[in-house]
Formats: structure tokens, C-alpha cells, sequence
């Protein structure tokens, strides 16, 4: 079942990017305009995601505190394994490649890949789909902050106003409350708009990801060595990570397998969304995240094998 999932999954990822890939190509869209592409996704996009993935569930306090304890994780998982690859790297940071790799590495696909995997593989755990929305939000302030940072190569991205004025926060300072007093804003106009924003999300990422490869030589996809060090970090190291943390942890065990499941994504495509908007790394992000796309077709069913032995 993982198998095909994944198979159905990077086919309309593929799908999605033909559009990007074919007007660079054709010389439509200039490939100094494709950061102008991703400011609008991750400051438009994705601040309407954070809001209609919190209009999709009903408050209670048992949720909104197993809502916290998986932000911790996600949050602590993320951030040791980005300290890691920091002091593995950092030694060769002059080469952007490198930074790039050290946050590859970690953020993973856990939205467009995730929640079908999670819809599949848990129909029955409806919270699940929730969960990813939450790790996605640990992702984006790991990413305004440290990831910036690491990718620029420049401390001035890690300050307390980067962590709590960004587009991520700022739309949950706005879900929050409707989330708490069980207001529906589905049926209002201004709803309708942010949902349909929100859906634009993936659509946008693979545009990004169509536009960015149609200007870059294809050829270093499959043959630099680095690249698949990534791909054995993030879609085999990580997972293996995850699964030794949250293992022996007295929560719900379908709780555990949707942060192992997540832990399993591929490359997020939002690591190519910051290169684009920093100007730093652009190549290297779209490599990775299409070899990473590509490779999860087998990655994810091979770590899917331990998951039905231990859960």
C-alpha cells in the first residue's frame, strides 16, 4: 500500500512542477523572478494553511495536549539533528551545498507527502492529519530562525522577534482563538478565501520546484556523491532517529506511528522555498528535493517495514 501511495503521490508532484518547468523553459518566467514566487507562498500560502488546518478539528483539552507534546518533539527531534550536521559541516560552509544539506537533512515533506500517507495508512486516526499541520509549524520556525541562518551563514535570522513575529506565528496568533471558542469560519466569504489560499500551498511549492530546475543543469541531480548522503540522512538516519525517541515514550501509540510516519517524508519542498527567498543555494535545494521526491518511491515502504513490527 506504501508503495502505491507513494508511486500516486510524486506523480502529481511531477505534475504540478511540468507547468513552472515548461514556462522557464519557454522563457515566460524569468528565473530572477521565481523568488517573487516563493515570498507568496511562504507569506500568503502557508500562513492561510496554519489557519485551515486548525478549522478542521474541534477543541478539547486532551487534543490541544497531545498538540503540544508532538510540537515539543518535532521541535527537539529537529532542532538536535540540525546541531548535528551543524558541527559534522560546518567546517565547509564557505560552499553553500553544505548548508543546504545540513538543513535537507532534515525538514521533510511532511504536508503534501505526509497527509495522504497518514489518510491511508491511519483512516481511523483522524488527529493525524493534525499532528502534521503542528510538526509543520515547529518546520517553519526552525526554519524563519536557525535555517535562515545556517543558510545564509549569518547569525542576524536567530533573534526572539524572528521566533514569534513570523508569517507561521502570526497566522496561528489568528487560529488560535477561533480554534479554542469552536468558531467556524468555513461558511463565511473570508473563509472560503483563506481555505482556497491555503489548497494553493502545494500547487505553488511544485510550481517553485518546475520553475527552479527548468534554470539549472540536471545532470548534478543524479551524480553528485552529496546528494545522496542526503537522501541517506533524511529519508533513512532521521526516521531511525524519530523511532529511538519517541519508542519508549508513554504516549498513544498512533501518535508515535504518525511522527515515525512523518520522520519517513522525503525532502520538504519548503527547503527549496527559503533558498529561493534568501538568494542563497538554489541549485542544490531543487536537486535534493526532487532526488528526494524520486527516492521515496522506495525509501518509505522500506521504512515502513519496521513500523509494522514494532507498532
Amino acid at each position: 500500500m506504501e508503495f502505491k501511495i507513494t508511486i500516486v503521490t510524486v506523480g502529481i508532484m511531477l505534475m504540478y512542477s511540468l507547468p513552472g518547468f515548461a514556462l522557464v523553459k519557454a522563457k515566460k518566467i524569468k528565473s530572477e523572478s521565481i523568488s517573487a514566487f516563493a515570498t507568496v507562498l511562504m507569506y500568503v500560502c502557508q500562513s492561510c494553511l496554519v489557519v485551515y488546518s486548525f478549522q478542521q478539528v474541534t477543541f478539547s483539552p486532551e487534543l490541544f495536549k497531545e498538540m503540544l507534546i508532538f510540537f515539543a518533539l518535532a521541535v527537539i527531534v529537529q532542532s538536535v539533528i540540525i546541531v548535528t550536521y551543524y558541527l559534522l559541516f560546518r567546517k565547509k560552509y564557505e560552499d553553500v551545498k553544505y548548508r543546504i544539506v545540513t538543513i535537507a537533512g532534515v525538514f521533510g515533506n511532511c504536508a503534501f507527502m505526509g497527509v495522504p500517507l497518514l489518510e491511508k495508512l491511519l483512516p481511523d486516526y483522524p488527529e493525524a492529519v493534525v499532528f502534521s499541520a503542528v510538526y509543520s509549524i515547529s518546520m517553519n520556525l526552525l526554519g524563519w530562525t536557525v535555517a535562515s541562518a545556517i543558510i545564509t551563514n549569518d547569525k542576524k535570522y536567530i533573534k526572539i522577534k524572528n521566533f514569534f513575529f513570523n508569517p507561521s506565528m502570526i497566522a496561528l496568533y489568528i487560529a488560535l482563538p477561533w480554534f479554542f471558542c469552536g468558531i467556524d469560519i468555513g461558511d463565511t466569504q473570508a473563509g472560503a478565501a483563506i481555505f482556497l489560499l491555503a489548497k494553493m500551498t502545494t500547487p505553488m511549492c511544485m510550481l517553485i520546484m518546475g520553475m527552479r530546475l527548468a534554470s539549472v543543469p540536471l545532470k548534478p541531480i543524479v551524480t553528485r556523491r552529496l546528494n545522496y548522503l542526503v537522501i541517506l540522512l533524511k529519508q533513512f538516519v532521521m526516521p531511525i532517529i524519530g523511532l529511538i525517541v519517541i519508542f519508549f515514550l508513554p504516549i498513544d501509540t498512533n501518535m508515535k506511528l504518525t511522527f515515525y510516519i512523518i520522520c519517513c517524508c522525503p525532502v520538504a519542498s519548503v527547503v527549496l522555498n527559503f533558498s529561493e527567498m534568501l538568494g542563497q543555494g538554489q541549485e542544490m535545494a531543487a536537486n535534493l528535493v526532487l532526488l528526494g521526491t524520486f527516492g521515496s518511491i522506495v525509501t518509505i515502504p522500506i521504512m515502513m517495514i519496521p513500523a509494522h513490527f514494532l507498532f
